[in-house]
């Protein structure tokens, strides 16, 4: 569908609503009101990409009818405790400075309570933390060394997060660049450089070549231990700093719905960073009454836009999961007038499920994170965890290539 005609069809199905109810369209739907006739499965449990493998534990807790966010938790947990996936829980890439700063929250349809935390180091299962936090406490949101400590006080394991695979990486990266994240794509300076090429740009470029110098390549190889898939994966990651997360969204027979995303954040980020993971409302939002969902990508321009709650508010008003999710994507790039120098510099992913056990998802550009491979998302339907394709806002490729 081309950009034009997504607007077009926005627009129109906005309209629709309207007409059909005016007084309707800023209050609160009717759960009978909520969906079109699109039929879904349930029970059924979706993800990003990265949890493919590990949706199998969620949905055996489903089928032997547990709790949806104890299903959700579950899954994520197996990414947060797998030392080979840098882009989540123990082993996830550092900050700038070499700590591993992790990010999550969950919400439980059933009950409409939220836990989150943020910044923490050295505690593995950020997922059981804010389930905790939503469980044990009257807060919302407890973060930093006070999230630590928490954890402690319940009983969570203190460990070094830091693995040595992901230690070799981050002193390639040191060793590879000065890179800062100062000034953004949203800021005045940003624009304001070379008319031909900003500096940013010529910044960028300048690294990946110097990553394929024979001094840089001697170098790296002394850091990896002449580990070709480790240099391999280390020049990938300070090449383009990867948003590691999983969102993981459940509902089960009943239309029961939670939800959970967990993340060690933007790597190389200054330290204290938080992205859109453990906020309410951007990088997760759940209502029992319509459906959920959540974000991978880059968590700043989430944030801007609230793009779990935007896209449940569009599902409470008709329409289905994966328009849903354009929608929001519409909303981010209309940030940047749909300039895509600007949008090439991230990628960013949405994926929603609704109480009927339908569910969509949509990606910022046609390719995942590495450019030849298509964007995709993980369902498990009751019989195998799999990869669907994400809708595509620009169907082109992209991300910071």
């Amino acid at each position: 569908m081309s950009l034009w005609s997504r607007r077009r069809f926005f627009l129109t199905s906005l309209a629709g609503t309207a007409a059909a109810g005016t007084t309707n369209l800023f209050g609160a739907a009717k759960p009978s009101d909520v969906f079109a006739t699109a039929k879904g499965t349930r029970p059924i449990i979706i993800s990003s990409a990265n949890g493919v493998r590990a949706l199998q534990k969620g949905m055996d807790i489903l089928k032997s009818g547990g709790d949806t966010l104890d299903a959700a938790v579950a899954a994520v947990t197996v990414v947060e405790d797998d030392p080979n996936d840098d882009s989540v829980g123990y082993g996830g890439l550092p900050n700038e400075e070499g700590e591993v700063e992790l990010d999550a929250s969950v919400m439980h349809g059933p009950t409409r309570r939220a836990g989150s935390v943020a910044s923490v180091r050295r505690i593995k299962n950020v997922s059981r933390l804010a389930k905790t936090v939503m469980e044990r406490t009257n807060h919302t949101m407890i973060v930093g060394d006070g999230a630590r400590r928490f954890a402690v006080a319940e009983g969570f394991e203190e460990l070094n997060l830091l693995t040595e695979h992901s230690r070799k990486i981050w002193l390639a990266w040191k060793a590879s660049t000065s890179f800062n994240w100062r000034p953004g794509i949203d800021s005045p300076e940003w624009v304001g450089r070379s008319a031909a090429r900003n500096k940013e740009q010529t910044a960028t470029a300048g690294r990946r070549g110097a990553l394929h110098s024979p001094e840089f390549r001697e170098q790296l190889a002394d850091i990896c231990g002449h580990d070709e898939a480790l240099m391999a994966r280390a020049i990938q990651v300070i090449s383009d700093p990867p948003t590691g997360t999983i969102n993981c969204l459940a509902v089960n027979e009943k239309g029961e719905i939670s939800g959970t995303t967990t993340t060690s954040g933007l790597s190389w980020k200054i330290p204290g960073r938080v992205g859109d993971s453990p906020i309410i409302g951007a990088g997760l939002y759940v209502d029992g009454d319509v459906g959920g969902a959540g974000s991978t990508g880059k968590g700043e321009e989430n944030i801007k836009i609230s793009g779990g709650h935007t896209i449940v508010e569009m599902m409470r008003k008709g329409m289905s999961p994966t328009d849903a999710c354009l929608e929001a994507m519409h909303r981010v790039a209309r940030n940047y007038n749909n300039d895509k120098k600007k949008l090439a510099t991230f990628h960013i992913y949405f994926y929603a499920l609704n109480r009927d056990g339908v569910h969509g998802s949509a990606s910022l550009w046609r390719n995942g994170y590495e450019a030849e491979k298509r964007a995709k998302y993980a369902v498990h339907d009751g019989t195998e965890g799999k990869l669907m394709d994400c809708a595509a806002y620009f169907d082109e490729v992209g991300g910071d290539q």
